[in-house]
């Protein structure tokens, strides 16, 4: 059966609050069966300093996504991948019979010409791109979007993607969400303590969330 699903890749370095609530947010603009978080072993773009362990961001992103549509997923790590691109083509050839779009927010639009082969990562599939404060502005007159903006679709027909031709764009606006992963290191810096091998909560660490 073909499923709508939505990919949202990010460090989860942790997971908060505001991931899961722009998750919920998009599942229901977009019409998805379920949205994936890729938990990223590591964001070429990102410093490794203060980064961490893959299984404790896994572990965190796995509670906050109980209960819901939202699947916390060692994918990208399972599929061997190093860029968005690569993953999203691995991704669409290996669950051939469902329907992609990729989500992210205005911050990742504003220095999105410095993601590997960025062009060809709109070419695999529609992107959703979420508002987000402080951002906004800098993405509506960033460089990518000097390319990407003839490809616009207007967020009423959000529910619409799965009838696009790639590339394609829309622009989704929630209720801005202050939760920062930064803000909630700086308040726990050892917040990953509690989530790594032994501890209650990472005993579905391992778990396949996704089907093989």
């Amino acid at each position: 059966m073909t499923r709508r699903i939505g990919l949202l890749g990010g460090s989860f370095n942790p997971a908060h609050s505001g991931h899961r609530r722009i998750s919920l947010a998009a599942i229901d603009a977009l019409a998805l069966d379920e949205l994936w978080w890729l938990v990223s072993p590591g964001n070429p773009l990102k410093p490794a300093a203060g980064m961490a362990p893959l299984a404790a961001r896994l572990a965190s992103a796995r509670e906050l996504a109980r209960r819901s549509r939202i699947r916390a997923t060692d994918l990208e790590t399972r599929l061997g991948t190093r860029y968005t691109v690569d993953t999203l083509r691995s991704i669409t050839r290996r669950y051939p019979r469902h329907r992609f779009v990729w989500i992210m927010g205005a911050d990742n639009l504003v220095q999105f010409p410095a993601w590997h082969r960025w062009r060809d990562i709109a070419r695999a599939m529609p992107i959703a791109v979420v508002a987000r404060p402080g951002y906004n502005a800098r993405a509506a007159a960033a460089p990518a979007m000097a390319w990407l903006r003839r490809f616009g679709h207007p967020s009423a027909r959000a529910k619409d993607w799965t009838e696009w031709s790639v590339p394609a764009l829309v622009l989704l606006r929630f209720r801005p969400d202050p939760t920062s992963a930064t803000l909630r290191r700086a308040a726990d810096p050892r917040w990953h303590e509690r989530f790594m091998p032994g501890k209650h909560v990472a005993r579905t660490v391992h778990a396949t969330h996704i089907p093989t």
